[in-house]
């Protein structure tokens, strides 16, 4: 037994030695903590708004990276973010979409478009909107939503707006929103690229400037 009682003041001893040595620094004395896991409580990291030698221009708050996607814009209560249709593709203070795109549609825009397509679109809904994208070829989707022909026709009919919602917020069972990587511009430019896969689809001769004419087959 006294043996025990040597071993538990032994230890006692030790715990009052190691917590007068390091147990109240940075507390009540000047002398930083001793920390055998600091748990990521300092860290090498940059502080906003001061000087740092790692930049450049030797500031640490750096202007967004080109191609950022802003997901709120406006005053504290959101007004001129949903007050936008623009940024969300309704009539402002309403619930319904708009009816035809909010921005000029210019051939740079319809140039981006397809562009845009190309990366975000194309893998499942097709080159030219038919829905037999490649995702579709190899069996990763079942059914992908044709957007030209007669089986694309609720995408013809539907108002515009609500092309940029399905963009931005995806439509189920499949098709996940793309808010977060699109910028709405690009959104935008992609509803109208969309729109002049349909045209093209469903244009007639008459329609085709004259000078223009013969070089179609």
């Amino acid at each position: 037994m006294r043996y025990f009682f040597a071993i538990l003041f032994g230890f006692l001893l030790l715990a009052l030695t190691v917590f007068g040595i390091a147990g109240i620094r940075g507390k009540e004395f000047r002398k930083p903590p001793l920390e055998i896991f600091d748990d990521m409580v300092r860290q090498d990291k940059l502080r906003p708004q001061v000087p740092n030698g790692f930049m450049a221009d030797g500031r640490s708050s750096q202007a967004h990276v080109a191609g950022t996607v802003a997901q709120r814009i406006g005053d504290q209560n959101n007004n001129t973010w949903q007050g936008s249709a623009r940024n969300t593709g309704l009539v402002p203070g309403t619930t319904n979409f708009v009816a035809t795109i909010p921005v000029p549609v210019t051939a740079a825009l319809l140039d981006r478009g397809r562009e845009r397509y190309n990366i975000s679109c194309l893998p499942c809904h097709g080159a030219i909107g038919d829905g037999n994208g490649i995702t579709k070829k190899i069996g990763a989707m079942a059914i992908v939503a044709p957007l030209v022909g007669e089986a694309g026709k609720n995408a013809i009919i539907i108002p515009d707006g609500q092309v940029f919602h399905i963009i931005s917020q995806g439509k189920a069972p499949n098709m996940q929103g793309y808010a977060a990587t699109i910028e709405i511009n690009d959104r935008w430019a992609i509803v109208a690229y969309v729109r002049a896969l349909q045209r093209a689809r469903f244009a007639t001769l008459e329609e085709v400037p004259a000078a223009d004419r013969a070089t179609l087959k």
